[in-house]
């Protein structure tokens, strides 16, 4: 968790911006943070970094075309030094709110940064649950517990939850099991599948979000979030294809679940979180590919490593993220050697 001072501190920040920016990682832990800090001030705009791994260059001119005076990073692992030196050419403040491990040599020393893993107390609550601590509003908090079990984690205020909205939620300490037998688990869906929209869908779903008071407003259907749901229903209808594919070949192998679909669409991050709640005891590798590039989402034990040793010599290559779920990318060509070497590496 963040302490006091890191609270204080950044709600300092947050009352000195008068038209802030906040980038996002573009899932559900990340809209959920931006959602908490922008009620909080009840200003700012909110964009979605779709780049991976890093925040690029290129989301540079969003500071410009929305006349920021802030900048706000939340739920990005690593963020590009031509961003940064962009951004120290302007002489604009910068706060970075993250829970991943990262080297602090990448980040200057002009940037405000807050990281639960480097204080005395290391811990690596998602993002949301660190901005819920600086939001404080028990009117949000609905939106603080659906970003925390987006990322796999039961806030410590879940219990608040219940009570609220009993309805909505199961008695549970585990984060998978709320995910997939609770309404929770729809809303996240429901925010993951609309950040995939093309780009003016997804200022119309922020801005409905801003405003809405309760998960019930988001989970019935009307005219104000009808273009949200019409998106979850799209996808959800591949997705449910997919999941019983890669559940076929389970079989196949006894301790990696290894799964490659292409397409228009990535959701490999959902479908490897589902197969990993169903066949907890296998790694399981979801490999989309589009182009030249395939983008992999895996979830195992541990196994963060494993994957960094078995990407490190291809040609491009890029990987991260947390101990028990990475995310990676890398050419096409190289699908056969990936997947060779981490077999080899997991044998």
């Amino acid at each position: 968790m963040l302490t006091k001072k890191q609270i204080d501190e950044i709600r300092q920040h947050l009352d000195k911006a008068q038209n802030p920016v906040f980038f996002f990682d573009n899932d559900p832990d990340g809209l959920c943070s931006f959602l908490l800090l922008q009620r909080y001030i009840e200003r700012g705009k909110g964009v979605p970094i779709k780049s991976f791994p890093e925040l690029t260059e290129d989301y540079f001119r969003k500071v410009n075309e929305l006349n920021a005076d802030y900048i706000f990073i939340l739920d990005k692992p690593v963020v590009s030094q031509e961003f940064f030196k962009r951004v120290e050419e302007i002489n604009m403040p910068i706060v970075w709110i993250d829970h991943h491990t990262i080297d602090k040599k990448q980040i200057p020393d002009f940037v405000h940064y807050y990281n639960p893993l480097f204080n005395k107390d290391k811990h690596n609550e998602p993002v949301t649950v660190l901005c819920q601590q600086i939001n404080n509003n028990k009117k949000d908090l609905w939106l603080a517990v659906v970003g925390g079990i987006s990322d796999k984690f039961v806030p410590d205020f879940y219990s608040d939850f219940e009570k609220s909205y009993p309805e909505l939620s199961i008695k549970s300490e585990s984060a998978f099991e709320i995910f997939y037998n609770s309404q929770i688990g729809k809303i996240v869906k429901l925010f993951s599948f609309a950040l995939k929209d093309k780009t003016t869908n997804v200022i119309n779903m922020l801005k409905f979000l801003m405003k809405v008071k309760t998960p019930y407003e988001v989970l019935e259907k009307t005219s104000k979030n009808y273009t949200m749901h019409e998106r979850f229903d799209q996808i959800d209808r591949r997705y449910q294809k997919l999941l019983i594919k890669a559940e076929e070949i389970s079989v196949d192998s006894e301790k990696v679940l290894f799964f490659q679909y292409g397409g228009d669409m990535s959701i490999s991050s959902d479908l490897a979180n589902e197969l990993n709640y169903r066949f907890p005891e296998k790694i399981i590798v979801v490999l989309y590919f589009k182009g030249i590039k395939a983008n992999i989402s895996v979830r195992g034990k541990k196994i963060k490593d494993k994957i960094l040793e078995a990407i490190k010599n291809l040609e491009g290559a890029t990987g991260g993220g947390h101990e028990d779920a990475v995310g990676a990318q890398i050419n096409v060509e190289d699908i056969e050697k990936f997947r060779e070497k981490l077999l080899e590496l997991v044998e």
